[in-house]
């Protein structure tokens, strides 16, 4: 688990830009702490800050060449079938000098160029240069686990595992307002969009080779099996789908450094220690609890599994102090606009965890490819509508008149019976788009100053939602948020929270081999009237406590409202969104943000956190890196 960065010019003009690389390594040292290194020849330059998992030694370390020197790696990442394939090398004779996976890599490579990508099972960003080619190989892994950005332009083409590396190089900073458009309604901004026009986000599952032009290609997405699911039963499903996922924690567990699990309580993480204790009698588990948000603290099911796998389980309990003291450090580091606030728990969990493991397992993507989203129990019910989902979409009118707001149980049913009613009076692609949003279009139109490219937002839009079809089922929605919402909020989030502590995180969900299986499955093992995840809660039914089922899904809310009406108030009204600051940087609606922090500061702010929020993290990230 590393930070990466390199520059390919193609112009002299390009080639000055090299002089760089060092300050663009050093911005990643969170990322890479235990060690850094640089690669030079030609045109072509490349950069690596380590965190040392695999093969702890300098024989691993990075940039890394094969003993020709005519290849040479950087990688961020893990592949977790590398022993194997390893053997496979060796059968044909091919010698190391390293334990790892890195040196397998390179030599995958050697062997089998792209076709490299189909045999590994891991997530990565990496990239290979050929001296004698003189050409360089770029991929990104085929979820998005790992971030890969790109900049390029008539002189080179930069890239770098985060935004901070790409700025280290001077690139040009202007900005995309159909990406700011998109960020204002979704609070991130989807790939292969960045918040810079000329920054690119390598689409997830493509590799780009850089020769005598740039070429991208893909190597990796989610089938569509709606023609043909598979004939298996849903015993014969349930299973599989244990042999896959143990396997995928068995292949996870692999470190030559101390390694744990995060352990929320839900099923997901539950599902994960179970199986993790099962092959490590002494794993460990981390949990965060709430000490003054009970409604949202679920430590009490986190120990009733803990207890019941025998692992070493540490609870870390937190005060809204210490979540509040929390956020500049959280604000510091996200260099790019991302406003989902639960970044604030995930910095706080990874800092703990890191004072004990350098590696945790997660629970990351089993909402997504089994369906345990609260908006996938709408999207159910807007499908199958019955007698009571009539009478909500006509009653939108009531739902209107409650005073609607997240911090509250009464606020938050209106909220979400409002939203349930609206959706129903959309189309499919509209409705995932309006119930994905925090935030709705109209808000982003009297917001901008600058009016957007509609057709070209448009344009954007359609993309993200090419694979939700009008007479599809429901895997369509499920496989849209693996390619939008899983990628680009839930994986980007975790990552970078847990670079930010320089703690590596795995999600055994996320193996491909058991993503690909879950996709040739009927929605109907997935999601019923009565429940979501049902493949997966019964799966793991006989092996869980009893406690975990039957009970809502909670998710966790920082208490935004008490924080922008109290702590924050000042520097919201004096700094963030001072009325001078905001006419003069030209970006937004000074009326606009005026109404809003009249509302927020009123007696009936409704539900206005998110859009807060959205301009807090927006005017902080510029104030650090715009100014």
């Amino acid at each position: 688990m590393c930070g990466i960065t390199g520059i390919v010019s193609f112009t002299d003009t390009g080639e000055s830009f090299h002089a760089k690389i060092n300050d663009s390594v050093s911005s990643l040292n969170q990322r890479g702490p235990d060690s850094s290194g640089t690669f030079n020849y030609a045109f072509t330059s490349l950069g690596h800050a380590r965190l040392s998992i695999l093969d702890t030694s300098d024989a691993a370390a990075q940039p890394f060449s094969d003993s020709t020197e005519r290849y040479t790696l950087v990688y961020n990442g893990e592949f977790y079938n590398y022993k194997e394939l390893r053997q496979e090398l060796e059968r044909d004779g091919i010698s190391f000098k390293s334990s790892g996976d890195t040196e397998v890599l390179l030599q995958l490579y050697i062997k089998y160029k792209e076709k490299a990508l189909d045999k590994i099972n891991g997530f990565f960003a990496f990239a290979i240069y050929d001296k004698k080619e003189k050409s360089t190989f770029i991929a990104r892994d085929r979820f998005g686990i790992k971030p890969l950005l790109i900049f390029k332009d008539e002189d080179k083409l930069i890239f770098a595992s985060e935004m901070k590396a790409l700025m280290a190089y001077g690139i040009e900073k202007d900005i995309d307002h159909e990406a700011l458009y998109t960020y204002l309604q979704l609070n991130y901004i989807p790939a292969p969009h960045s918040i810079f026009k000329g920054v690119k986000k390598l689409t997830p599952g493509n590799y780009i080779i850089i020769k005598d032009e740039v070429e991208e290609h893909s190597f990796y997405k989610i089938s569509d099996h709606s023609s043909n699911y598979s004939s298996d039963s849903y015993e014969q499903a349930q299973k599989k789908t244990m042999q896959l996922l143990d396997d995928s924690v068995q292949k996870r567990l692999i470190s030559d450094v101390p390694l744990g699990g995060f352990l929320s309580g839900g099923i997901d993480s539950s599902v994960i220690t179970a199986l993790a204790s099962k092959h490590d009698n002494n794993f460990s588990t981390f949990s965060i609890g709430f000490k003054d948000n009970q409604m949202f603290d679920e430590t009490h099911y986190a120990r009733l599994v803990a207890q019941k796998f025998k692992t070493n389980h540490t609870e870390f309990i937190l005060t809204n102090d210490e979540l509040y003291e929390s956020l500049q450090s959280t604000l510091d580091y996200i260099d790019e606009p991302f406003a989902d606030s639960s970044a604030l728990a995930v910095n706080l969990l990874s800092k703990y965890t890191r004072q004990h493991a350098k590696v945790a397992l997660s629970g990351d993507g089993a909402d997504e490819l089994f369906s345990g989203y609260n908006k996938h129990k709408a999207e159910f019910e807007a499908r199958n509508l019955n007698l009571r989902g009539q009478f909500i979409k006509q009653s939108g009118f009531i739902w209107d008149k409650i005073p609607q707001s997240r911090g509250s149980k009464i606020g938050n049913l209106a909220r979400q019976l409002s939203r349930f009613s609206e959706g129903l009076k959309l189309s499919s692609k509209d409705r995932y788009w309006k119930w994905a949003s925090f935030n709705d279009q109209s808000t982003a139109d009297d917001l901008l100053l600058e009016p957007v490219d509609k057709e070209l937002w448009e344009e954007r839009k359609s993309n993200h939602l090419e694979t939700i079809k009008s007479n599809g089922d429901f895997n369509d929605v499920l496989r849209t948020d693996m390619q939008l919402v899983l990628t680009n909020d839930m994986l980007h989030k975790v990552d970078m929270m847990s670079m930010a502590n320089s703690l590596e995180v795995r999600t055994p969900f996320l193996d491909h081999e058991l993503v690909n299986y879950i996709f040739t499955l009927s929605p109907d093992f997935k999601i019923n009237r009565e429940m979501r995840k049902v493949l997966l809660q019964d799966t793991f039914r006989s092996i869980l406590p009893s406690e975990l089922y039957n009970r809502p899904k909670k998710g966790f809310e920082v208490p935004l409202l008490n924080w922008f009406q109290n702590d924050l108030k000042d520097k919201i009204n004096n700094e963030l969104l001072e009325d001078s600051f905001v006419k003069d940087q030209n970006v937004f609606n000074p009326t606009k943000v005026q109404q809003l922090k009249a509302q927020l500061f009123s007696n009936n702010p409704g539900a206005i956190e998110s859009q807060i929020w959205g301009l807090i993290v927006f005017q902080s990230w510029w104030k650090k890196w715009m100014e």
